[in-house]
């Protein structure tokens, strides 16, 4: 399928979404096509009366009265049109947003870690939003375009064959323009979607950067790129906007010539005395209300276009790779198994687990491995071994192309993710601070947080004192626009999220990779609070953190190439103690790209 049809074909998909107001739209655009008829109709009749007949005005008063009802019917018509139009707009946007969420999710962090997040918001954001148009002015326009012209050419024929023949030949001229001067509009359309989407990822991950833009002394190059990129845009919009005019200008043009073909014809078959008066009004008062709806719906084709520029980016999102189970997921199927297993630590197996990501890049590679109930194992490998695709299998960012893991002897697709998720604490390198309240980041997802718990949280954590120093203690709102904090206090914050989770299973990627030593001796102070009675996977970096290990896991290239004790492993020498000196130098830049 070409890349416009998909694009299309998108838009397709989501009409049923709508069919209920689109069906009522025709069904008021019919309606208003019968009194656009019956108006004309009454004023010709008037008109024919008063000026021809010369009849008394208190004799007209039934089609003056008829006639009010029929311009109330055709305004309620008109308005009842839009409405519906909107309706169905808002109708499919909230649909297509949960529908993209929904995507994001199966996609999952490593799925999506190739886009830039701006780029993301941009589609989610802009991009359901640029469909709306399409719905609530373009596909009302077309019902009008093809009910109203029709109703009229059956009326006007039997009367007027000559101006129905106009109407019949000038007609397809105006959708035939639209769509010879639109398909340069959709072009570029689709291209300033493309810009528009860029921009925005530019202007976000520009934001993100601000620190090392600073320090690098690179601002004044970054403000001129996205003023640079903002212009490109700018140019890009008025280049639409040229075309749309252009567009107008020419519809409004054969509208016009055709109007005044059919008066003029009208006004020699009234010289000529083969017409009525009456008959030749009706006739060319209903000639411009025939072009009208076709005018209507060339303007609203560019909202087409706009439409299709979106679909081409929502097409193109829609593609991501599916790697994670959806968050919504209730696959439980084990007999005894509804939700996640364990209370005291959990026991996990690794059986000859293969990850390969699309593209062919084989992240993990036969792993086999156990993890006893309250243990704790360290990770260790080079950049790029396979470390961080572990958790993200455990977490269910990524699903295992082979092979198995099973939790507490339980296959891990037969648990409830949700349920499984619960039962899981995750510290990063960098925790992320959210707009809120101190204590709404340390109690991350409970809909009911208990102060208490937060409390005894944060001191296990070695943070509550410095959270008592800020300036509304607990809620004082830190994250984006909040109160700033120091990299080891946002580290700490994290650790306080685990120990209010009181989570049976832990996972870790070396929380003191970028501490200094007196902050890195207080998380591992917490830490060796958080330990006992939980099962511990964390990725190594530092030789702190291998001496609190039960056991040491050493991946290389995607397998298992060293798995025991510590001091075990530094007897055997050799690979083990290349791959540490090798973690230890990338400690920094640590990551697979899994996570």
């Amino acid at each position: 399928m070409s890349e416009k049809s998909a694009d299309a074909a998108c838009l397709r998909r989501l009409r049923p979404l709508a069919r209920r107001e689109l069906r009522l739209a025709m069904a008021a655009a019919l309606l208003g096509g019968v009194a656009i008829v019956a108006q004309a109709w009454l004023v010709a009749t008037i008109l024919h009366a008063g000026l021809i007949e010369h009849r008394a005005a208190d004799t007209l008063a039934t089609p003056f009265a008829l006639l009010a009802l029929v311009v109330l019917l055709r305004a309620a018509t008109a308005y009842a049109a839009d409405r519906l139009g909107f309706s169905a707009a808002m109708r499919v946007v909230p649909a297509l947003r949960k529908s993209l969420l929904a995507k994001l999710d199966r996609a999952g962090p490593a799925g999506v870690a190739e886009r830039p997040s701006g780029e993301i918001v941009a589609v989610i954001a802009d991009g359901a939003r640029g469909v709306e148009p399409f719905f609530s002015r373009y596909l009302p326009a077309v019902t009008q375009a093809v009910v109203i012209p029709l109703g009229i050419l059956a009326v006007v024929a039997p009367l007027d064959w000559l101006s129905a023949l106009v109407f019949v030949v000038t007609a397809p001229l105006i959708p035939f323009f639209m769509v010879l001067i639109g398909k340069g509009a959709e072009a570029l359309n689709q291209r300033q979607w493309r810009h528009l989407q860029r921009m925005s990822g530019h202007v976000l991950d520009a934001i993100q950067g601000l620190p090392t833009l600073r320090a690098y002394n690179a601002g004044r190059r970054m403000v001129r790129a996205v003023a640079e990129t903002a212009d490109g845009y700018r140019r890009e919009t008025m280049a639409v906007l040229r075309l749309a005019f252009l567009s107008a200008l020419t519809l409004e043009f054969f509208a016009t010539v055709s109007i005044a073909l059919v008066a003029v014809l009208v006004g020699f078959r009234l010289l000529w005395g083969e017409t009525t008066y009456q008959h030749g009004l009706f006739v060319l008062l209903l000639a411009p209300e025939f072009y009208l709806p076709l005018r209507a719906m060339g303007t609203a084709y560019h909202a087409r276009m706009e439409a299709l520029g979106a679909a081409e980016r929502l097409v193109a999102f829609e593609n991501l790779p599916d790697l994670a189970r959806p968050a919504t997921a209730t696959e439980a199927s084990h007999a005894t198994t509804g939700d996640a297993p364990g209370s005291a630590g959990v026991a996990l197996r690794f059986c000859d687990v293969g990850l390969v990501f699309p593209g062919g890049r084989r992240a993990l590679d036969g792993v086999e491995f156990e993890v006893a109930a309250g243990e704790t194992l360290a990770i260790v490998g080079a950049s790029g071994a396979g470390k961080s695709s572990l958790l993200a299998l455990l977490m269910g960012f990524v699903v295992p192309t082979a092979g198995k893991i099973l939790i507490d002897g339980v296959a891990m697709e037969e648990i409830d993710l949700a349920a499984l998720r619960r039962r899981i604490a995750y510290i990063p390198q960098r925790p992320r601070l959210f707009a809120g309240s101190v204590a709404d980041n340390i109690a991350l997802g409970d809909p009911a947080p208990d102060r208490a718990r937060i409390l005894r949280a944060a001191r296990a954590a070695a943070i509550a004192e410095r959270i008592a120093a800020l300036p509304h203690a607990f809620d004082t709102m830190v994250g984006d626009g909040g109160h700033a904090l120091s990299g080891g206090e946002v580290q700490r914050l994290g650790l306080a999220r685990a120990f209010y989770r009181d989570a049976p299973l832990v996972l870790l990627d070396e929380p003191t990779a970028h501490l200094d030593a007196e902050t890195e001796a207080l998380v591992q102070k917490s830490l060796g609070l958080l330990r006992p009675g939980r099962t511990m996977l964390t990725i190594a970096h530092r030789l702190a953190t291998l001496q609190h290990a039960d056991r040491v896991l050493v991946m290389e290239a995607g397998r298992v190439a060293e798995i025991g004790p510590e001091a075990a492993l530094r007897a055997a020498g050799g690979r083990f103690d290349a791959l540490f000196r090798t973690a230890l130098d990338g400690a920094d830049a640590d990551g697979d790209g899994a996570a």
